[in-house]
């Protein structure tokens, strides 16, 4: 028997952390909801969520606030939690949208990509 590896398609660094965001978008059952949630192993392009109460499928588009900046995400995969009966989701961002957290990931794991907003000169 061969041995298995478990390959990671992640095309960035993840860091370990757990902020406290507040999540909004359509439930499964087309019910809006908004609520606060855990981020954890974020990224530029994504994080998993936790603590969510709200029932969500693969291609869900979600918005995320955390300390005053938002951005949309698109959910990526769920799953649900038998014993808290909470669901954890991997959320991916939408291109177009500034990566809420920016300032706390590492330097060197940044892409060098144009900023967020608006660029004003200084003249």
């Amino acid at each position: 028997m061969g041995i298995l590896h478990r390959m990671d398609r992640r095309s960035e660094t993840r860091t370990r952390t757990e902020l406290v965001v507040t999540v909004w978008g359509i439930d499964t059952k087309g019910d809006r909801f908004l609520q606060q949630a855990r981020a954890r192993q974020i990224s530029v392009s994504g994080a998993l969520l936790c603590g969510l109460d709200v029932e969500l499928r693969s291609g869900d588009l979600l918005g995320l606030l955390y300390q005053g900046n938002k951005a949309r995400f698109r959910v990526v995969w769920v799953r649900y939690s038998e014993g808290e009966k909470k669901v954890q989701a991997a959320i991916h961002r939408v291109e177009s949208d500034c990566c809420p957290w920016r300032e706390m990931l590492e330097e060197e794991s940044l892409p060098e990509e144009t900023s967020c907003g608006p660029q004003f000169s200084q003249d």
